[in-house]
């Protein structure tokens, strides 16, 4: 086992234990960007002007009656900006824009001293506005070959060999939703300018660096004269990976100019209508199996709707192409992607990153499938599971195949599959109006960022006098617990307990050119760095105890705080030891670095490994469906899911309860709606608010809940043998979409095959019903519905 992966005796990590700020968060004591701005002194608040027009060319921008408004400041517009006018890494996102691309699209900020001044003051703009035509559904836009970026193609096999020696042919498409990120803060910044002129902003931003980058750049300054500071967000996803930028550099813009604090808060309302969501998809597909339902080619073209401008549409993209096989070994593969350019906000990240958006392609094939093939869905899942020796279509050799195997068959233990399912059938033979359904899923997620140079983190460890540590790092704390792991990593490397241990702001000053906390990846990363900057004070140390302890450095061992040499009973305390260390002017703070080694990727070929490792996964779901409704609510859940050896067990079932969680929100509550009329309200986000807007909440969780981690699961060349948690878990809810639609299936004829848009809405369950009453039409029952981009719209057909 590598170094990086072998665990000392008595390790902190792999023990359960509660967030780091668990106590802070259930009393609110925790301080969150926003709750700064009562510490700092004479703060103005930013207040955006927004256009409610989904298109259009500003002819004129007249501040002066906001200037009138009592309270108000200053207006911040184009000719305001030192720098650079974008806040993107692109440059494809104008901070002050001159023309309007989408509904709310916020063409300048007014300052004021308090927050009601500056809405007042922004009320009071005048904007006129030549309109021009807009493209809001991802659908037109497809027709009006409206696109950008790059259009990757995944190629691998003989496809056209592949269709040929193919029993069975199927061919269809299918349009699903995008998701909001809804997460509890909302996007903050606070900035303020010190006595030096170096700007200092904190930033509810997963990536401080980047943040940094596009300040300095608007402000036309250097990095080194800005400062980046992320206390802990209320929530990320995603969503604050690259749409903190331009709210950062507002308010540093406006602590320039003013020479006072400036505070940028979103309200919800703003928050939903000016920042990115997760990208909704269109798949078009044609598959072949064999005549045992083998999968033998695939040829699919992806198209995400990136929104107005690009974001970090492309890499998504490429994430969904790389995810499209899942568990899945395709022999024979075409899969074409690409980026509709439309009039909305400019969709981001949000967990899964495109992988989840590939995935549910292929499981929704799978399931629509299944009974055409004569084939119950579970079997046709197993049959095409990858083994031994198999690569990815992109080229990648697939690692520990066997654990697609091992955690499906711990599910079916688990869940007891077999006696409930003769449960169900019995239970829905005697209930004609109410019927019960159970799948099971698996999922494979590769773990990296697709861009190699991202995958490095850095981390600076200071060890002081007193025998006390302070470590920080490049990673940001969202919630997800990366800070806990992070504090028991240090302990652990160091051989100490962990009450001496404690943790750091994110700052830029601290660990620089640090990538997002996204990917999956953070503990990786960041765990790897502060490891490798303990490493290397403990070799300073166990040099100092083996002079104390009369021994060679190699065989002394820190251990709870003790350093012992091997086979002698003396001993030194880590206190003493450390300051014994300073007396002797050896070097108590260290530097560390990660990168990830063994990643290449040829993104114009769509070719190689970029992922370190495959987290794996199942869950089995079971439902109950009202046919007079299309209601439902999910009765069980049974997870198994592969970390490797758990940094920390209970943050990591926690972030696989709520994964799951968010993923069943995506494909079953979270219908967003956009205006698709020609009204003076085209392009205007519908669902703009939680009463409109479903978000899973407690009625949504299973009644019963299992969530169980893969046991002996070390995975070689990782920190502590450990695997990342973060977005794989959300795959996990693709069981309850599946169950939903086999109990939809339950109220026609056996081997019939129903399909299901998504969001499966208790209105999609209910005409997903009706399709299989009427013997499963291939058409889509669904009425239309307006701002809705139409799912599985078209006919099934097997040639």
């Amino acid at each position: 086992m590598s170094q990086l992966s072998e665990r000392p005796e008595k390790s902190v990590v792999g023990v359960s234990m509660p967030h780091e700020s668990a106590n802070l968060h259930v009393t609110g004591a925790a301080l969150y960007t926003d709750d700064l701005i009562h510490r700092t002194k004479d703060v103005l608040h930013a207040y955006p002007v927004q256009v409610m027009k989904a298109h259009g060319r500003i002819i004129a921008l007249r501040t002066e009656p906001a200037l009138a408004v009592p309270g108000v400041v200053r207006v911040l517009t184009v000719a305001d900006v030192p720098g650079v006018n974008d806040a993107g890494m692109k440059h494809d996102e104008p901070l002050f824009p001159d023309e309007v691309m989408f509904h709310g699209h916020a063409v300048a900020w007014v300052l004021g001293e308090t927050l009601e001044a500056a809405r007042l003051g922004a009320a009071a703009v005048e904007v006129e506005l030549d309109e021009k035509p807009s493209v809001i559904s991802l659908r037109d836009a497809i027709e009006a070959g409206s696109f950008h970026g790059a259009r990757p193609v995944m190629l691998t096999g003989d496809v056209d060999a592949g269709f040929a020696d193919s029993a069975h042919v199927f061919t269809g498409e299918f349009g699903f939703s995008d998701q909001e990120h809804f997460y509890l803060e909302t996007h903050a910044a606070l900035a303020h300018v010190d006595e030096n002129g170096q700007m200092f902003v904190q930033s509810s931003t997963q990536h401080p660096s980047e943040t940094q980058e596009i300040v300095a750049h608007v402000l036309g300054l250097h990095s080194h004269e800005v400062t980046v500071q992320c206390l802990r967000m209320g929530g990320g996803f995603g969503g604050k990976e690259m749409q903190p930028h331009g709210f950062a550099a507002v308010a540093a813009l406006g602590a320039l100019l003013t020479g006072r604090p400036v505070r940028v808060r979103l309200n919800r309302t703003q928050d939903l209508t000016m920042s990115g969501k997760r990208h909704g998809f269109h798949a078009e597909w044609k598959i072949g199996f064999d005549a045992e339902g083998r999968i033998q080619a695939l040829d699919a073209t992806l198209t995400a709707d990136g929104g107005w401008s690009l974001d970090l549409s492309e890499p998504v993209v490429a994430r969904a192409l790389c995810h499209i096989d899942n568990t899945y070994w395709i022999p024979h593969a075409r899969v074409a992607g690409r980026i509709a350019k439309t009039n909305k906000v400019s969709n981001t990240a949000f967990r899964g990153f495109g992988g989840p958006q590939g995935m549910l392609v292929i499981e929704d094939i799978m399931g629509r499938c299944a009974p055409l093939l004569g084939l119950d869905p579970m079997e046709l899942r197993e049959r095409n599971f990858y083994r031994q020796g198999h690569a990815t279509p992109y080229g990648q050799p697939v690692p520990h195949p066997e654990r697609i195997s091992i955690v499906w068959q711990q599910v079916k233990a688990d869940a007891e599959i077999a006696d409930r399912r003769r449960e169900i059938e019995a239970f829905n033979a005697a209930h004609p109006h109410t019927k019960r359904a159970l799948a099971l899923t698996g999922i494979k997620f590769g773990i990296s960022f697709n861009l190699t140079a991202f995958n490095q983190a850095g981390a600076l460890v200071l060890v002081y006098k007193d025998g006390s540590v302070l470590i920080n790092h490049g990673g940001t704390e969202m919630g997800q617990g990366l800070h806990t792991k992070m504090l028991q990593v240090a302990a652990t490397t160091l051989g100490i307990p962990l009450h001496k241990v404690r943790l750091a702001p994110t700052r830029t000053d601290k660990v620089p050119n640090t990538s997002a906390t996204a990917a999956s990846a953070g503990a990786d990363l960041n765990g790897a760095a502060v490891k490798n900057a303990c490493e290397q004070i403990r070799e300073r140390l166990l040099q100092v105890a083996g002079t104390r302890l009369g021994a060679n450095a190699s065989d002394v061992r820190i251990v709870e705080g003790v350093a012992r040499a091997l086979g002698s009973d003396e001993e030194v305390g880590w206190d003493d030891l450390v300051r014994t260390a300073y007396f002797q002017r050896v070097q108590l703070s260290a530097a560390g670095f990660y990168r990830t080694e063994g990643l290449h990727w040829d993104a114009k070929a769509f070719r190689g490994s970029p992922f370190k490792y495959f987290s794996y996964g199942a869950a089995a779901a079971e439902v109950e469906v009202d046919g007079f409704t299309g209601g439902y609510r999910i009765r069980r859940v049974d997870i198994v899911h592969d970390v490797g050896d758990s940094l920390s067990p209970m943050i990591d079932i926690g972030q696989v309860e709520g994964g799951f969680v968010q993923g069943a929100g995506w494909l079953t509550l979270e219908d967003m709606r956009w205006d698709t009329g020609d009204g003076p309200n085209r392009g205007r986000l519908l669902t703009q608010a939680a009463s409109t807007y479903k978000l899973p909440s407690f009625s949504e969780m299973p009644e019963e809940f299992n969530v169980r981690l893969l046991e002996n699961a070390t995975e070689e060349g990782a920190v502590y043998g450990s695997k990342a948690v973060g977005e794989p878990p959300l795959m996990l809810a693709f069981s309850v979409r599946e169950a939903l639609r086999q109990a939809a299936a339950a109220f026609g004829p056996a081997g019939v095959g129903v399909e299901l848009a998504s969001p499966a809405t208790p209105e999609a369950v209910y005409w997903a019903i009706e399709s299989a009453r009427g013997g499963g039409a291939g058409q889509d029952a669904r009425p239309a519905v307006a701002g809705e981009v139409p799912a599985d719209a078209s006919a099934l057909s097997h040639a």
